[in-house]
């Protein structure tokens, strides 16, 4: 669990008490009682209240906050409010101010908006997390530290472009050496002098022509950032040693490398904001990516909102019942929080019009509340029954920042390269399955798995292709796609064919890459049945021509030059086999591919179901916890046989076939 001293699923969110009067606080704690409320996150963004001028502090008001909410027996999650700075610290200090790709320096205003790289920025930090964590290290209701919030911004001030280039120094040692990863031959960009080398931004255009640079700025700001919050950790560390210290990380995933800035946390968080008529697969991968941060440890939802958004297109109220299939998505999936943005409305500023628990309204009387309330009740119902749960998933799906970054950097062969859209096409199908995939890091443990997808391989860091090969030799079943073995880890493409290491366990080789326009389409034809595979099935997007060596064809084209030529491919390699996939093929496929594979790895659904049912199972020392989500707006049904469970938030007695109304939430366990 997230802390020893707190055996139960965290339940609440933000809250910004400095907004409001004594009255409306003793108001909120009655009702974060109904509520079922245990836990808030506070002050995040009061670092301008709590330091109104250098050096002077000023925490009697937090004090009391603290007081009040230790009466009523709710937790704190302590965040330290270094992602909001003061205005004395932007004015006497400018440095800490970020500089824009366009070269602006910016001015005070908006939240995180400092440079991590900035030493007085960390030096004030710091300063202000020592005082919290002295003045509070004896707090009991003191459950984790939550270091600033949503890290994530890009600077391109003198002082990053100075350290940008020392992290050169150290990743690569010699100019030489340097010169040769980025291939500065090409464009006659060779660097003589390491002060020669200008971080890559709109004055130069290298964010988008020179993607070796940008590839390395993007891991710079990344170690940076975990540097930034690391200067605020050890601190809390040092007077509370015993204490979770994490930040969490802002729905929108790609600017830092997750895998690299959580290394050092006690736990991952992250913040669930679906958009609204996204399919629920999509916030589903991301929660299984946010397990994988930690190696499948318990992961903290650490924002969400209770009804709607304020920054989409279209800010949709959340259907009846939908921010109860949301909370046991996240559960289900590995979480061992449930927090919400925010728990009470704010009064005005760009998030006033956010969902809370809480509206303006002020009362209790509100579909939301109710909602809120009775899922509060489940979860203080359910108690520890889930926690430390792990995910014992058989099949694995690679991903990885570095190979994301590289590939949208890539100047070929489509403008539409979205990794993480195309990583979910194949993820949707298991998901479709109710088969759990497990999110691997390439330094995972393969061993585990019957079978790995590795969806856009287009990077191949050094040791992952062996281990993928040796993963096949052993008799797993692995999955590559089309961009699959292009370059290595500087962006440096491979010689002698495409895919590189990989092309001996796959048995082909790549010749061309067509690239389709949208609303193109080939058609993949089926000679050798297999399973629910036959017949014929559209793709698009990008069309492999492929050589075959070992593999066999499975599917070939059905047009264009090169209609006939294989474009699905399978190759038996010691004791499994490796299947290739050279275009983009559409979701029926994916859906009997996903059947044939299950099939011959003897991977089955816990249950057989009818509707648009989400299962998964978590299993910690106590035994396993099936969870039944029915995601949708229409009635489901699933079979669970002759075995007896105990559906835990009713306590009754269920065997046999388990009607699901809509947005209904069904908890098992086995008697």
């Amino acid at each position: 669990m997230i802390n020893k001293h707190t055996p139960f699923i965290w339940y609440g969110g933000d809250y910004n008490p400095d907004q409001w009067d004594e009255k409306t606080i003793e108001e909120d704690m009655k009702l974060f009682k109904k509520a079922g409320i245990n836990m808030v996150t506070l002050p995040v963004f009061s670092w301008a209240k709590l330091e109104p001028e250098e050096g002077v502090y000023n925490f009697e008001w937090l004090d009391k906050i603290l007081d009040t909410l230790q009466k009523n027996e709710i937790r704190v999650c302590m965040a330290t409010p270094t992602t909001a700075q003061p205005a004395w610290l932007s004015k006497k200090y400018p440095e800490v101010l970020p500089v824009d790709i366009a070269g602006r320096k910016r001015t005070h205003g908006m939240r995180v908006y400092f440079c991590v790289n900035s030493e007085k920025y960390r030096e004030r930090a710091a300063a202000i997390a020592k005082q919290m964590a002295k003045r509070y290290k004896d707090y009991p209701g003191l459950a984790a530290w939550h270091v600033a919030n949503e890290y994530g911004t890009y600077c391109y001030c003198e002082n990053c472009q100075k350290k940008f280039r020392l992290w050169l120094k150290k990743r690569y040692g010699t100019l030489e050496n340097l010169n040769e990863k980025w291939n500065t031959a090409f464009w006659g960009r060779i660097v003589y002098d390491f002060d020669e080398i200008m971080l890559p931004t709109e004055l130069n255009d290298d964010y988008r022509f020179n993607p070796s640079i940008q590839l390395d700025y993007m891991r710079f700001m990344t170690d940076s950032t975990k540097e930034c919050y690391e200067n605020e950790a050890q601190v809390l560390r040092k007077y509370t040693p015993d204490i979770p210290v994490f930040s969490n990380i802002s729905g929108f995933i790609k600017k830092l490398d997750q895998f690299t800035l959580t290394e050092n946390m006690d736990c991952a968080g992250w913040d669930n904001y679906p958009t609204p008529g996204a399919p629920e697969s999509i916030p589903a991968l991301k929660h299984d990516i946010m397990r994988a941060l930690k190696d499948g440890k318990p992961y903290i939802i650490t924002e969400q909102s209770p009804n709607q958004q304020n920054w989409q297109p279209y800010n949709k109220l959340k259907r009846p019942g939908e921010v109860r299939t949301l909370a046991y998505q996240g559960i289900a999936r590995g979480a061992d929080a449930c927090m919400f943005f925010q728990m009470r409305q704010s009064i005005a500023g760009q998030e006033k019009f956010h969902g809370a628990v809480i509206s303006h309204a002020g009362t209790e009387n509100t579909r939301v509340f109710k909602e809120i309330s009775r899922l509060g009740a489940e979860l203080k119902k359910l108690g520890d029954v889930c926690l430390d749960g792990r995910t014992n998933a058989q099949v694995g799906m690679l991903f990885d920042w570095n190979n994301w970054w590289a590939l949208e950097l890539s100047s070929g062969p489509t403008q539409d390269m979205d990794y993480l859209t195309q990583v979910h096409k194949y993820y949707k199908a298991f998901y479709e399955k109710n088969i759990q995939v497990d999110i691997l890091k390439m330094t995972s443990d393969f061993d585990r798995y019957k079978i790995i997808v590795a969806p856009l391989l287009y990077m191949v860091k050094d040791g992952v292709a062996e281990k993928l090969t040796a993963f096949v030799e052993k008799g797993g079943i692995l999955v590559a796609t089309y961009m699959t073995g292009l370059t290595d880890e500087n962006d440096r493409c491979i010689f002698g064919a495409y895919p590189g290491k990989l092309r001996k366990v796959l048995g082909l080789w790549v010749e061309e890459t067509d690239a389709l326009f949208p609303e193109e389409r080939n058609s993949i034809i089926i000679r050798k049945e297999s399973g629910r595979l036959k017949g014929e099935y559209s793709c698009n997007f990008l069309c492999d021509l492929l050589h075959l060596e070992t593999a066999e064809a499975i599917g070939e084209y059905g047009k264009d030059f090169y209609e006939g030529r294989p474009c699905v491919t399978k190759n038996d390699f010691g004791k499994g086999f490796a299947y290739y996939l050279g275009t983009e093929p559409e979701e029926r496929f994916l859906r009997d591919f996903v059947d044939e594979l299950c099939e011959k790895a003897d991977i089955h659904p816990v249950f057989e179901s009818v509707g648009k049912v989400e299962i998964c199972v978590r299993e910690n020392a106590k035994g396993k916890v099936i969870f039944l989500i029915n995601q949708s707006e229409e009635s489901a049904m699933v079979e669970l046989g002759e075995e007896t469970y105990e559906e835990l938030l009713t306590g009754q007695e269920r065997k046999g076939t388990i009607h699901l109304n809509s947005r209904d939430v069904v908890i098992l366990k086995k008697r």
